[in-house]
């Protein structure tokens, strides 16, 4: 990549869309797939409804 390529916003735009996830993405990814420490805030389990369903 040369000095016009990085100061030209069309071929930014071109290269994050082929870039794969975004940092937040993969956070949100890894909380949903691992069950990671300290990532409920990226989590949709139904805390209540586990419950119910573990104490009957």
């Amino acid at each position: 990549m040369n000095f016009k390529d990085r100061t030209n916003p069309e071929e930014i735009k071109r290269q994050n869309e082929q870039s794969g996830m975004s940092y937040n993405e993969a956070k949100e990814y890894i909380a949903r797939t691992t069950g990671g420490h300290n990532t409920k805030q990226f989590s949709n389990t139904d805390i209540e409804k586990v419950k119910r369903e573990i104490n009957g």
